[in-house]
Order: structure tokens, then C-alpha cells, then sequence
């Protein structure tokens, strides 16, 4: 299982833990499941954080 999935389950197991019931928690789990993607992508070596920082033109 990759880091990327991992990160997904946590932050999905951290969103029922944290908040369960009714559209809320639906957001709310989706919100963590997708930092934990994220967080999980950027562990495996998917993405680097140049990817979510502008550069300006010169």
C-alpha cells in the first residue's frame, strides 16, 4: 500500500473520528481525506510543492 493511500485512509479516519453525522461530516471528511492524499503524494515523491507555488515571469 502506498504512502498516498495510507494518507487518504488517515485523513478519512481522522474526519469520522473528529466529526460523524449529516452533510458536515461528508465535507469534512472529504476536506481531510484530500490533505492526506496530498500530504501522502508529496511522501512518495508524486508531487513537489513548486507545483502549488506560482512563479512570476520575468
Amino acid at each position: 500500500m502506498s504512502r498516498a493511500t495510507v494518507g487518504l485512509l488517515a485523513g478519512m479516519a481522522l474526519g469520522f473520528a473528529a466529526f460523524f453525522g449529516g452533510f458536515w461530516a461528508f465535507l469534512l471528511v472529504a476536506v481531510l481525506g484530500a490533505v492526506g492524499l496530498v500530504v501522502g503524494r508529496l511522501l512518495d515523491g508524486d508531487l513537489e510543492i513548486s507545483d502549488f507555488v506560482r512563479r512570476e515571469r520575468k
